[in-house]
């Protein structure tokens, strides 16, 4: 009998495409505006329209196929899926410059990498000739441990193999990474609202964001009435989201989805986060099944206390946990959860064979069969 389900957002009841369009821009931005590396000639465009921004993406991840390999080795978050992109584009520029560089990529890569030194090395870059190689993440990774530590541990492997240098800095989720995360924000949020998301302002202005126009996975109607039914059955319904609470929250609003949520049942990136500041040595991002111990919680457990449950939880089969990725699959199966896999995340119907590889029991086709499964078994 199911008495709790646990939903995330992205690729189960929102879609990912404007997440992916913003994580596509800030690459771009990174290695082509003059606020950072400035590549391009035209170095601070925030203006794109939508053929635009399907050809950057189209070119930054590769048609989607690097999306897809981060994805399947356990990355959520859309700003990791950047981090990694943005490491491996600056490693293959600077192996390109490596003979008369040096000395300055050893001081570049084994410090941290803010804007400052992004605008340094955009000057050293101006004056060689370099090309980009997205495809290549590819084959660089294909040999990396499949799981985000694997991954960014692998950063530092690629920096040793082309590059020359031990020590890098890219394992750590230090200045490089808060840059993405906030060139990030800004195209999702826009300038109204980064200030709020990040408490920084823009640095590169003139961005609208993409808060408002969201699309979701199913009609909004019909599944606010199968949250509504849900409750009505006695089922405690909640959110573990890689997404940032302002993300959340306000789609939630705007779709008149939140007023069926606690919001102690709502636990976002911000909740992670937070979390991770307190226990800096602990990453606590899906897979790790924090995120869903706290929303189960009803945010009543510290996060010491949410890191130390014991697991797997006892009765876990009566949580269900609603996801499309193998990070809410892992987290699931750790918490001793009933799993249900959604075929509406970047991989479409082409995921259920993954799922099916992993021995997932309940693959659904869309959110909305998540109604008739779990009220069917509370009859």
């Amino acid at each position: 009998m199911i008495k709790t389900v646990l939903f995330d957002v992205d690729g189960v009841l929102l879609s990912e495409e404007r997440y992916f369009d913003s994580s596509a821009l800030t690459v771009w931005e990174i290695l082509n505006s003059g606020k950072y590396i400035g590549l391009a000639p035209n170095k601070n465009k925030v203006e794109y329209s939508d053929e635009e921004i399907a050809e950057i993406r189209s070119n930054v991840f590769v048609d989607d196929q690097v999306l897809k390999l981060l994805k399947s080795a356990g990355l959520n978050a859309n700003w990791d899926m950047i981090y990694v992109t943005v490491c491996n584009q600056l490693i293959h520029l600077l192996e390109q410059v490596k003979g008369t560089e040096k000395a300055n990529i050893e001081k570049w890569v084994t410090n941290p990498i803010d804007r400052k030194v992004l605008q340094e090395i955009g000057e050293v870059l101006a004056t060689k000739n370099v090309q980009l190689d997205f495809l290549g993440l590819l084959d660089n990774f294909a040999d990396a441990e499949k799981t985000k530590d694997g991954l960014f541990t692998h950063i530092d492997k690629l920096v040793k193999e082309k590059l020359d240098v031990s020590g890098s800095q890219f394992a750590q989720s230090g200045a490089l990474w808060d840059t993405c995360e906030h060139i990030c924000q800004e195209w999702y949020v826009g300038d109204d609202n980064v200030l709020e998301s990040t408490g920084r302002p823009s640095v590169q202005t003139g961005k609208q964001g993409f808060l408002s126009q969201e699309k979701v996975l199913a009609p909004a109607e019909e599944i606010a009435r199968m949250f509504a039914e849900l409750k009505d059955a006695g089922i405690m319904i909640g959110i573990g989201t890689g997404r940032p609470e302002l993300e959340t929250i306000e789609p939630f609003k705007h779709l008149n989805w939140l007023q069926y949520f606690n919001v102690n049942n709502i636990v976002t990136a911000d909740d992670v986060l937070a979390a991770e500041r307190e226990y800096p040595n602990l990453q606590l991002s899906k897979p790790n099944p924090y995120t869903y111990v706290m929303a189960l919680s009803s945010k009543q457990k510290t996060a010491l206390e949410c890191i130390e449950t014991q697991l797997p939880l006892e009765n876990g089969e009566e949580v269900l946990i609603v996801g499309d990725s193998l990070a809410d699959l892992l987290a699931a199966r750790k918490m001793g959860s009933t799993f249900a896999a959604v075929l509406t995340g970047l991989s479409g119907k082409n995921a259920r064979a993954e799922f099916e590889n992993y021995n997932v029991k309940y693959i659904f086709d869309n959110v909305m069969d998540v109604r008739d499964f779990v009220l069917a078994s509370v009859k």
